[in-house]
């Protein structure tokens, strides 16, 4: 079993399952042990409520998505919002035979929720994710190739869980790209640059998923402490990059032995969080870290870590992504969607998934809400001074507190760009 370990003067232990399985619990004052040694799992009273059921659905697509993605560009940055491109698969799925709606819904980890109104759960989700103090921007558009028939019968529940209508592009590439870009600094307020990328041609339905996230630390950092500092890149190579830094930081941490990593989590305003994964080496390789993450591990760690005090430093970030993912989804298990899908009810034409885009925006800098430490309790006394230097390559998740929603989640091989 791999141990999430906290070294403080109580000695408390935590630990979590393999990779793919749900976590563990803090051992410290819990009852003993079944004398069987059979492990008995109980569901997680959270994913109970159907709300966060669902989020963690979708959160675990998002991993999985996230881990093809990474895969793809080892030696490159990685920034996506899963949950606009999963907002986008669910919708088309409203759409969909029983066959492919199955293939969509399998992907989606909806064949593991028992809910009758998952539709209406996610129209419950995006309000929740959504709302102002959240500071997330995330929308999603399914566009059909020009003059298709569309079923109201589709239409209809697409609107109402979805609060979208589906639109036609025209056929001409220029207009058709100007349209989505001007749709996309709409619904991101002017944050994400227009695309100067061409539109394909023979597009039968497009998917298009977009992510504007600027968050706001409950702490905020001065600003005389920023400064240029080395970022390193691996054993041998650095970068000077702004650091954030702040010596009397309170957050959340814990050091997982197995995984060889130290974990920090930091809260945002709006009842978000950021989780931090700093491997213990420059050099280290990312992917067993990656490998762990589903919405089940994560949700054990937010209730694991323990509140510290520490030295930390953190480099300002101001990334974006926009490309496409279309290779990845035919990587995970949907392909089918652009062979030979059933959009039956949709219309009564044979069409099928030809491209889904991907836009993404994300940044932090000292912005926050105020100076004194968050709350939460007092931080734990430490056997050894604690320092956390975001000096190296690392991942981070952002999550929705009140649902355990992935928004984002990125890794960061070098903070200058992407």
């Amino acid at each position: 079993m791999q141990a999430l370990i906290l070294l403080l003067w109580t000695g408390a232990f935590l630990g979590h399952g393999s990779s793919q399985n749900t976590g563990g619990s803090l051992e410290e004052g819990s009852p003993a042990p079944d004398t069987t040694g059979i492990p008995v799992e109980e569901e997680d009273p959270f994913f109970k409520v159907p709300v966060n059921k669902l989020a963690g659905a979708i959160s675990n697509f998002g991993y999985d998505l996230y881990r093809v993605r990474s895969s793809m560009s080892p030696a490159a940055n990685v920034l996506m919002s899963p949950l606009s491109v999963a907002t986008a698969l669910s919708a088309l799925s409203l759409g969909a035979g029983q066959r492919t709606e199955s293939t969509i819904h399998r992907a989606l980890y909806y064949d593991l929720i028992n809910n009758a109104n998952i539709h209406s759960t996610y129209k419950e989700l995006l309000a929740t994710v959504t709302a102002p103090q959240k500071n997330l921007d995330s929308a999603f558009r399914i566009m059909f190739e020009r003059k298709l028939r569309i079923k109201t019968s589709f239409v209809s529940p697409l609107e109402k869980s979805y609060g979208t209508r589906p639109r036609f592009l025209t056929g001409n590439p220029h207009v058709d790209l100007r349209e989505i870009n001007n749709w996309v600094q709409a619904q991101t307020k002017g944050k994400i640059a227009s695309s100067t990328r061409e539109m394909p041609n023979g597009i039968s339905i497009l998917l298009l998923g977009v992510a504007y996230f600027k968050g706001q630390w409950v702490t905020k950092f001065d600003t005389r402490k920023t400064s240029l500092a080395d970022f390193h890149l691996d054993e041998e190579r650095t970068v000077r990059v702004p650091m954030m830094s702040d010596p009397k930081a309170v957050l959340r941490y814990g050091l997982d032995s197995d995984l060889n990593c130290k974990i920090a989590q930091l809260p945002l305003t709006g009842s978000m969080s950021i989780i931090f994964f700093l491997p213990q080496k420059p050099t280290q390789n990312l992917t067993m870290i990656e490998e762990s993450l589903t919405s089940e591990f994560v949700h054990d760690i937010d209730r694991e870590l323990k509140t510290v005090q520490a030295v930390l430093t953190i480099p300002k970030l101001k990334l974006s992504y926009e490309g496409e993912v279309t290779k990845s989804l035919q990587e995970m298990t949907l392909q089918s969607l652009f062979d030979s899908p059933d959009f039956s009810k949709i219309t009564g034409k044979p069409i099928k998934l030809t491209q889904v885009e991907h836009r993404a925006g994300f940044e932090w800098n000292e912005d926050g809400a105020g100076t004194a430490p968050s709350p939460g309790g007092q931080p734990a006394r430490l056997t050894f001074p604690l320092d956390y230097h975001l000096n190296q390559p690392f991942i981070f998740v952002l999550r929705d507190t009140d649902t355990g929603a992935l928004l984002f989640i990125g890794k960061i091989l070098d903070p200058r760009g992407t």
